[in-house]
C-alpha cells in the first residue's frame, strides 16, 4: 500500500492543490504548504543551474504548470484567511509564514514596506518574466526552423558512413525532444506571467477589500486596516512572490542555456578565469575611483586588490594548465597498460584479424624513448615522474631557439633492455642509449676537484665525458668538493635534447613546414603569396630549412628566409647556392649563434686550398659539386685535423672560415671525415664581430688554378 502510494505520490499531490483551492485550510497546514513551496522553488532553480543541456530537465514545462497552480491555490487559501479572520485575530489570520514575511520586509514602517513589496513584484514582472518569455518564442521558433537543416545533416551523416542507423535515431529522437521542449517552454512561460499578475491582483484584493471589510463590518480604524491588512498583504505577496521569483529566474536559466558544454557552475567559472588581463584592468580601474572625493576608499582598496590577486591567482592557473595540456599531448604508452594483447596470447590472433589493427603498426614514430622497467617511475607521472613535463619545456625551449617545434615523444617500456638503461629511437631505430641510476646523481670533473669522490665511473652518454655516480648520501660531499651534480632525469633529457639538435633536419616534415608557412602568412601574407607555392614549393622550402637545421642555424626568422629565397630566384635551381644566400640573410642570426662578446675566434682556410676546390667544381643539371680526387681529399682532410686539433682544447666550439664561394662545398668535404665542424663564411658574420684567427689550414704548395662556378662571384655574390 505504501509502495503504490509513493509511485503515485506526485498524481495525489495535485489532487490535493486542486481540492486546496476549493476546501479551506487551517492556518497550520497553510504554514506547512508554504514552506514546501519555498523548498519547491530553491531545489527548481538549483537545477536548472546544474544541468549540462536543457533535455536534462524535459519536465521542466509541467513542473512550471503544477508549481503555480499550487502556488495559486495557496494564494487563493491565504486571502480567504486573510478577508475572514484578520479583524478577529489580527496579523497571525493567515499562519505565522505570512506574518513573519510581513514584518520582516515592513520593519515597523507599513508604507516602506508596501513600496518594497510593489518593487519586487514589478520587478519580476517586467524584468524576468517578460525576458524568459520572449527568450522561450525566440528559442522555440529558431529550434524548429533549424529542424529540417538538422535532419539533413543526419541523413548526410549516415549515408556517408559517419554514424549507424542507432546513432542517427539517437540524433533524431533528441532534435524532436528539443523541438517539443521549446515548444512546450514557449507556452509554459504563460503560466509565469499569470502567475505575477494574480500576485499583483490578489495584493490589491487583500487591501482594498481587507480594508472596508474592517471599517465597515467591524468598525476599526484606518490606522488599525493600515497595520492590519498592510502587514497581511506584503506577507501574503511576498510568500507567493518569492517562490514565483526563483521559478521565473529557474526558467530565465533553461532558455537561455545555448552554446554551453557544462553546468552553470562550470561555465561561469571557466569562462571567467580565460583571461586575467581583464581582472588586471578591472582592478586597477576600482583603484583608480579612490581619486575621487567622497568615494569609501578602504572598500575600494579592498575590491581592487582582490581583483588584481584573482587576476593574479588565474595567470598561475593558466600557466600550471599549459603545462599540464602539454604534459598530456605527450603520448605515454606502457607495455603492461596497453590495450593491445601480449605477444603469444590466444587474444592475439583475434585482435590482428582486424586487417585496421594490423595497419596500426606501420606506423612509425618521429620520436620514440624506450625505458628498462627500472625507470619507469620516473617516466609515471602518478609514481611523481618528471620525464614528461620535462620534455614539454624542453620543447618550449627549442622552439623558441631554433623555431622549430619537434614533435611528442612516445615513451614506452622495453622488457628486453637492461632494467637501468634507456634508448632513443628516430623514426623507429635507434639512434643512442644511455643507462643511469636512478638513486645516484651523476657527477662530472670540471677540471676544479681536488678531492675525489668514492663512485661509479661511466661516461656521460650526451657530450662523451668521462664522470662517476655518485650516491645521494655523498651529493653535500662531491658539491663541496666541485663536482657539477646531475639528477637522474636531467641527465636523459641532456641526451634527448642533443639527439633532436642533431636529428632535427630529419624530423622537419612537410606538414609542419605546411604549418609555419600558414602561421607565416597571417602577419606577412605577400612574401607568402608571392612566393609559395608559385615560385618556391613547400617540398624545395623544406629542404632549404633542413639544410639550414642540418648545420645549427635556427629557421625562427621565417619572413628573412622567404625574403632571401624571393630575391634570388635565379640561384633556386642550384639548392646549395640558394641556401647559401639565405645564410648570408641570417648573418645576424647566425653571429648571435657561434660569437661571443662580440668575439669569433676560428681557423681561417689557406686561399690555396679554396682555389683548389672551386678548380674542381664541376656543373650539373642538378646544380654543382665537387670532384676532388682522392689523394687531394686526403691531403686537405689530414692538414684540416692536425689544425683542429690543435685547438680543440682552446675553444669549446671549432670555426673554420672560408670564403663564401668555397663554404660549402668544404663543409660538405669535411663534415664526411670530421663531424660536428662549424664552417662559416666572411658574408655570414656581421660586421661588428671581431674575428680573431688562432689557426690556418695550409695545403702546402699545392693547389689548382680555375675558375668558379657559375652563379657566384668570389664574394658570394
Amino acid at each position: 500500500m505504501i509502495k503504490k502510494l509513493l509511485n503515485n505520490i506526485f498524481a495525489v499531490f495535485v489532487i490535493v492543490i486542486v481540492l486546496a483551492i476549493v476546501i479551506p485550510l487551517p492556518t497550520t497546514l497553510i504554514d506547512f504548504f508554504l514552506i514546501i513551496n519555498v523548498s519547491l522553488a530553491v531545489i527548481i532553480l538549483l537545477m536548472t543551474m546544474y544541468i549540462k543541456e536543457t533535455l536534462e530537465f524535459s519536465i521542466f514545462p509541467s513542473i512550471l504548470l503544477i508549481t503555480t497552480v499550487f502556488r495559486l491555490a495557496l494564494t487563493i487559501s491565504t486571502t480567504r484567511l486573510i478577508l475572514t479572520n484578520a479583524a478577529t485575530t489580527g496579523e497571525t489570520a493567515a499562519g505565522n509564514v505570512i506574518a513573519t514575511y510581513g514584518n520582516f520586509v515592513m520593519g515597523g514602517n507599513a508604507v516602506v514596506g508596501f513600496i518594497v513589496f510593489i518593487i519586487i513584484v514589478i520587478t519580476n514582472f517586467l524584468v524576468i518574466t517578460k525576458g524568459s518569455e520572449r527568450v522561450s518564442e525566440v528559442a522555440a521558433r529558431f529550434t524548429l526552423d533549424a529542424m529540417p537543416g538538422k535532419q539533413m545533416a543526419i541523413d548526410a551523416d549516415l549515408n556517408t558512413g559517419a554514424i549507424t542507423d542507432e546513432e542517427a535515431k539517437i540524433r533524431r529522437s533528441k532534435i524532436q525532444r528539443e523541438a517539443d521542449f521549446f515548444g512546450a517552454m514557449d507556452g509554459a512561460t504563460k503560466f509565469v506571467k499569470g502567475d505575477a499578475i494574480m500576485s499583483i491582483i490578489t495584493a490589491l484584493v487583500n487591501l482594498i477589500a481587507g480594508g472596508i471589510i474592517g471599517m465597515v463590518m467591524y468598525g476599526m480604524t484606518f490606522g488599525d486596516v493600515t497595520d492590519i491588512y498592510f502587514l497581511l498583504t506584503v506577507g501574503d505577496g511576498l510568500a507567493s512572490m518569492i517562490p514565483a521569483l526563483m521559478i521565473s529566474t529557474a526558467t530565465g536559466m533553461v532558455v537561455t542555456r545555448a552554446g554551453t558544454e557544462g553546468s552553470f557552475n562550470f561555465d561561469v567559472r571557466r569562462q571567467f578565469t580565460q583571461n586575467p588581463t581583464i581582472m588586471y584592468i578591472a582592478g586597477m580601474t576600482v583603484l583608480a575611483l579612490m581619486a575621487l572625493p567622497g568615494f569609501p576608499r578602504m572598500i575600494l582598496f579592498l575590491i581592487g586588490t582582490s581583483l588584481i590577486i584573482f587576476g593574479y591567482m588565474i595567470s598561475r592557473m593558466l600557466k600550471r594548465q599549459e603545462i599540464e595540456n602539454a604534459v598530456l599531448a605527450e603520448q605515454v604508452e606502457m607495455d603492461e597498460m596497453e590495450a593491445m594483447p601480449a605477444n603469444g596470447s590466444a587474444s592475439e590472433e583475434g585482435y590482428y584479424r582486424n586487417i585496421d589493427n594490423v595497419f596500426k603498426l606501420l606506423n612509425v614514430e618521429q620520436i620514440e624513448m624506450e625505458f628498462g622497467y627500472s625507470l619507469l617511475h620516473l617516466v609515471d607521472e602518478k609514481s611523481g615522474g618528471s620525464t614528461i613535463e620535462r620534455v614539454v619545456l624542453f620543447r618550449k625551449q627549442f622552439a623558441t631557439e631554433m623555431g622549430m617545434v619537434f614533435p611528442s615523444v612516445r615513451m614506452r617500456n622495453n622488457p628486453e633492455i637492461n632494467p637501468n638503461q634507456y634508448l632513443i629511437k628516430i623514426k623507429g631505430e635507434e639512434v643512442t642509449r644511455g643507462e643511469i641510476l636512478t638513486d645516484h646523481y651523476l657527477a662530472i670533473d670540471n677540471g676544479d676537484v681536488v678531492n675525489q669522490v668514492e663512485g661509479i665511473d661511466t661516461i656521460e652518454p650526451a657530450f662523451g665525458i668521462p664522470a662517476r655516480w655518485i650516491s645521494e648520501d655523498k651529493k653535500v660531499v662531491a658539491d663541496v668538493a666541485g663536482y657539477t651534480l646531475i639528477d637522474p632525469v636531467s641527465v636523459m633529457i641532456t641526451h634527448l635534447s642533443e639527439v633532436v639538435r642533431t636529428h632535427c633536419h630529419e624530423i622537419l616534415s612537410r606538414q609542419d613546414v605546411k604549418t609555419m608557412v600558414e602561421n607565416m602568412k597571417e602577419s606577412n601574407p605577400a612574401v607568402v603569396e608571392d612566393l609559395i607555392p608559385s615560385i618556391v614549393s613547400i617540398g624545395y622550402l623544406q629542404k632549404v630549412l633542413c639544410m639550414l637545421l642540418k648545420e645549427g642555424i635556427p629557421i625562427r626568422d621565417m619572413e628573412t628566409i622567404l625574403e632571401s629565397l624571393a630575391e634570388n630566384v635565379a640561384s633556386l635551381k642550384d639548392i646549395d647556392i640558394a641556401v647559401e644566400y639565405v645564410r648570408q640573410a641570417l648573418k645576424r642570426t647566425i653571429t648571435r649563434r657561434f660569437a661571443e662578446a662580440n668575439s669569433l675566434r676560428v681557423i681561417t682556410l689557406d686561399p690555396r686550398i679554396e682555389d683548389t676546390i672551386i678548380a674542381n667544381v664541376k656543373k650539373s643539371d642538378r646544380g654543382s659539386y665537387l670532384a676532388l680526387d682522392p689523394d687531394t681529399i686526403q691531403e686537405i682532410m689530414a692538414v684540416s685535423t692536425e689544425e683542429i686539433n690543435k685547438v680543440r682544447d682552446v675553444i669549446p666550439q671549432v670555426i673554420v672560415l672560408t670564403s663564401p664561394i668555397v663554404r660549402v662545398y668544404y663543409k660538405k668535404l669535411v663534415e664526411q671525415f670530421i663531424p660536428g665542424i662549424t664552417v662559416l663564411s666572411y658574408n655570414e658574420i656581421d660586421s661588428i664581430v671581431q674575428i680573431q684567427s688562432i689557426g690556418n689550414i695550409t695545403l702546402g704548395n699545392k693547389g689548382l688554378p680555375g675558375g668558379l662556378p657559375s652563379g657566384m662571384d668570389s664574394q658570394g655574390q
